[in-house]
């Protein structure tokens, strides 16, 4: 299985008719495939949306993408909103959870780190070690390593009720010295997103 990021910069004032047009053209996209996802952010790098695909393998992503567009059923009519355009597709661990609808959120953090190359062994190591104790404070969406785009980048994802949960799950992790991973040693490049879902995004 891999999945496709796609992550758009949209103008700003933009973001409620480009969810209104990406929804109505939704149904029709989804006799190929579904959708996994749909984020747009709240804090940090404003004006971006995120919508994620799955895919059995890089041939079945290059069929269907392709069957979608022959059909005409997509993409969808948004290109007059879109600034910027960042395709990547990314490889579960094998201890993220599948991104299957859920209702956990609806606060997401994205977080993205950049670790030195040849460094991707060792913070599977380190998470295997906390990740089952972590879990108990809050819910994993899923874990993922680069294969296409940016390597040696590490996005992982969690969802909280309300930013005052974010808050006190991260408070408590520190003063556990449970989370975050010790990895300042191999760590190059930290960004974290804090995401609100569309309302025909899958996961809530």
């Amino acid at each position: 299985m891999i999945y496709e990021f796609r992550t758009y910069t949209i103008r700003a004032g933009t973001l409620p008719e480009f969810l209104k047009r990406f929804g109505d053209a939704l149904p029709k996209r989804e006799r190929f495939s579904k959708l996994a996802a749909f984020w747009h952010t709240d804090i940090g790098p404003l004006n971006q949306v995120i919508h994620v695909w799955p895919y059995e393998n890089s041939n079945a992503r290059t069929r269907i993408r392709a069957e979608a567009v022959k059909d005409r059923s997509w993409p969808p009519n948004t290109g007059e909103f879109i600034l910027t355009m960042k395709a990547e597709i990314l490889e579960p661990m094998p201890f993220s959870p599948k991104l299957d609808p859920s209702s956990s959120g609806p606060i997401f953090e994205m977080c993205i780190n950049t670790f030195k190359p040849f460094t991707m062994p060792s913070i599977i190591k380190r998470w295997n070690e906390k990740l089952t104790e972590r879990l108990r404070l809050s819910p994993l969406i899923g874990v993922f390593a680069t294969d296409v785009g940016e390597l040696n980048r590490w996005t992982h994802i969690w969802s909280y009720k309300t930013l005052d949960e974010r808050a006190a799950v991260k408070a408590a992790a520190v003063a556990s010295d449970l989370w975050p991973i010790r990895s300042d040693d191999i760590v190059i490049g930290e960004e974290t997103k804090i995401l609100l879902p569309a309302p025909f995004s899958p996961i809530q």
